[in-house]
């Protein structure tokens, strides 16, 4: 496959979504950005998409060979919308999709892990993105962000557990190389920052970087859960709390080599992104 045809980018309003439909134009390809408003998008055709609303689906496919896919955010059970959808695409004329999950989420795991499971069933042309924590979870709208923003504090059940946050830049730079490459990976990739870090480590370089105390807060599971139900569905929010209690048992303790590998050059540190995004505020 050679970067000519037209790749549908679905959440393309989104943290990585954005990030890959402008990367993909920026690079001279044909992108369409599937979002639930078709927000314009400078050099991208919008159109609008939205999981649960299937008359949405075929405009979105006009013409699109490739599929970056991010899932419905919060449904527990993704795989219900999402392997229909991916049906539909493959009788469309979609040759390759890029799936969206978690380093957390193995195929077959649960949520987009089903999905993970049933890709390669549907495409010979695939990959599945499993990225770590983002570092933009403390610079934009996500909940740790806004409790940074509000009253300087980090709220996990992750205890001393090390993640290796990775920046939404490097994950789109990995997903333009798998839609676009004449090879498709074909299996999924881990994708970390250059460091594994503690959610203390992470309070500490945001009160140096942003010139204000940042604390983490340790809660206990049942806590972090219950208060995340505030913001998500129940499943989802049991689902979040879980996964932070792994990363206290060191699930996420890991660092990888494929950012470099697939874009030739070393992942974003955590400081350097801090500095980048908040000095451009």
């Amino acid at each position: 496959m050679t970067g000519t045809g037209t790749t549908l980018v679905i959440g393309a309003t989104g943290t990585t979504g954005g990030r890959t439909a402008g990367q993909l134009v920026a690079a001279g390809h044909r992108v369409k950005a599937g979002s639930r408003r078709a927000t314009p998008l400078p050099g991208a055709e919008p159109v609008r998409f939205d999981w649960h609303d299937t008359t949405t689906h075929d405009a979105a496919l006009d013409g699109a060979d490739r599929v970056y896919l991010i899932p419905p955010l919060g449904d527990s059970d993704p795989a219900a919308v999402m392997v229909p959808f991916l049906r539909r695409a493959r009788a469309a004329g979609v040759r390759r999709a890029v799936l969206l999950s978690s380093s957390a989420v193995p195929e077959g795991g649960p949520a987009v892990g089903a999905v993970h499971r049933a890709l390669p069933g549907l495409f010979d042309e695939w990959a599945v993105l499993r990225p770590s924590w983002f570092m933009q979870n403390f610079t934009g709208t996500h909940a740790h962000a806004v409790s940074v923003r509000e009253d300087g504090t980090i709220l996990t059940a992750a205890g001393s557990g090390r993640v290796g946050f990775v920046d939404a830049d490097d994950i789109a730079a990995v997903a333009v190389r798998a839609l676009t490459d004449d090879h498709t990976p074909c299996g999924d990739l881990v994708l970390t920052g250059p460091e594994a870090l503690g959610y203390d480590d992470i309070a500490a370089i945001l009160t140096q970087v942003g010139g204000r105390p940042v604390v983490h807060r340790r809660l206990p599971h049942e806590q972090l859960r219950d208060r995340l139900a505030t913001l998500v569905p129940p499943e989802f929010a049991a689902m979040l709390a879980d996964m932070d209690s792994a990363i206290a048992r060191g699930a996420e303790d890991r660092t990888t080599d494929t950012v470099r590998r697939v874009t030739g050059r070393p992942p974003h540190g955590f400081r350097e992104v801090l500095e980048r995004e908040l000095g451009a505020r």
